[in-house]
């Protein structure tokens, strides 16, 4: 009999996941505990802007016209239960408030709330990004609340997804890593990514801490090298070199590469600035807190990074204050692709400079809703045409690929001052500066 999966949690990873698992061919159904989700999910709508899953999950949805009914959604745990052979744990950890430490309290509820339920062999495995240790001790509280006892296994496989590329990072993943403690788990996980395994993606056994010690260090690797070269652009600036010009040179040696060497603002969103806090509270507790301190340097490099992007657009308009002057924001997301405004420093830079008077208006393709309800103070704007009108600066805080596609002349005419602040590095200098505008971008003072 053909493997049933549940998926609890249905936000950005719960809903991918669910979709792509229907996608994969396997019987579905995803849980959450907020009913207006379900419902929207059920629908065959997202409750955040993913390319493609949308699509793909009107292609599953059960009651949708056409559909495989592959996918349902529900709010009963019991229903969950009785319907699951693997149960994948999909809810968010944030970082707990005025800590460094990772809330786990979603985690213990659903594992607390699905196990009574589990009254047959089922494998249940956690996706959700944890400090190490946690799934020994999820392990022992499913075998001590599930009827089924030791039957109700624990693997641990952690989530890799992009936001912009999560589907094909569910489909086609560069690695799927399981942290087992039985030989039934592994195999009921390698039939559970046959499709993908085929493919070629590499399939990685390990024990639990491992397992859980892999995403936190993919994404403490990956905040480092951005810093780097968020570092080296500091250095730049009071060189006069070009963070361009040395990204590419040292990218070309292949033991580094030239993935995220690209300067400027910094990185946000809700993964990678949470999760090595979280990894630095961790190591403190087991004892081993030396091992990270350079992650501490790291945070603060990514966050200076936001500061010194509103010292330059006070430079721009005059040094000394912004009351009086309009400054355009062309972004809100913490990436391109994305309707994520968590911790962006696109949105953290602006909301600094209209606390320091500054007149800010703001566009984003997909993030201007999500903006609104965090930051309302700040002035929208329905094009970038609109954001620029009258402004004295314009500042490029969000990689949107139309931003790059954008005609300096026309802006120019509505603009009150031809200043652009690069702070992606994004854009084509040459163009821009052939329309008449100053084009300045962070890193490369004389470039």
């Amino acid at each position: 009999m053909a493997l049933r999966i549940t998926v609890i949690g249905t936000g950005y990873l719960g809903a991918t996941h669910a979709a792509a698992m229907a996608e994969l061919g396997f019987e579905v159904l995803g849980l959450d505990v907020v009913p207006e989700k379900i419902e929207l999910l059920q629908a065959g709508r997202v409750p955040m802007y993913e390319p493609g899953l949308e699509e793909i999950l009107q292609k599953h949805v059960a009651g949708i016209e056409g559909s495989t009914g592959r996918l349902r959604f529900t709010t009963s745990w019991e229903e969950v239960g009785a319907f699951g052979d693997v149960h994948f744990v999909c809810v968010n950890t944030p970082q707990k408030h005025g800590e460094y430490a990772c809330d786990m309290s979603y985690v213990d509820s659903a594992f607390a709330s699905l196990a009574p339920h589990l009254t047959r062999p089922a494998l249940v495995v956690g996706k959700s990004t944890v400090p190490v240790g946690s799934a020994a001790r999820l392990a022992k509280l499913l075998a001590g609340l599930a009827p089924a006892g030791a039957d109700a296994e624990l693997a641990w496989n952690p989530e890799f997804l992009r936001e912009g590329f999560a589907v094909k990072d569910t489909l086609h993943p560069d690695r799927i890593v399981v942290g087992v403690e039985s030989e039934r788990a592994e195999k009921l996980l390698r039939e559970v990514y046959a499709v993908p395994v085929a493919e070629g993606s590499p399939f990685v056994v390990t024990d639990f801490p491992t397992a859980e010690l892999v995403k936190t260090s993919a994404n403490s690797f990956l905040a480092t090298k951005i810093s780097f070269i968020n570092a080296m652009a500091e250095v730049c600036e009071a060189a006069d070199g070009d963070v361009v010009k040395l990204a590419e040179a040292i990218g070309y040696d292949e033991r580094i590469g030239s993935k995220f060497l690209r300067a400027g603002i910094g990185f946000g969103g809700g993964c990678l600035p949470k999760d090595i806090r979280a990894f630095m509270a961790r190591a403190g507790e087991l004892g081993a807190d030396q091992a990270l301190t350079f992650l501490r340097e790291v945070d603060s490099i990514n966050m200076r990074r936001r500061g010194h992007m509103v010292e330059l657009a006070r430079e721009a308009v005059g040094g000394s204050s912004f009351l009086g002057t309009r400054v355009a924001v062309l972004g809100a997301t913490f990436k391109p692709d994305s309707d994520d405004v968590r911790d962006s420093p696109a949105l953290n830079v602006a909301g600094q400079i209209h606390l320091q008077g500054g007149q800010v208006t703001v566009f984003d393709p997909k993030g201007m809703e999500n903006a609104r309800r965090l930051f309302p103070t700040l002035g929208y704007a329905d094009t970038a045409l609109d954001a620029v009108r009258g402004a004295d600066v314009v500042l490029h805080l969000t990689e949107w690929r139309e931003f790059r596609e954008l005609d300096p002349e026309a802006l120019g005419e509505v603009a009150a001052h031809r200043i652009l602040l690069d702070g992606r590095n994004a854009l084509d200098s040459a163009v821009w500066r052939a329309a008449g505008w100053t084009y300045r971008a962070m890193g490369r003072p004389t470039a």
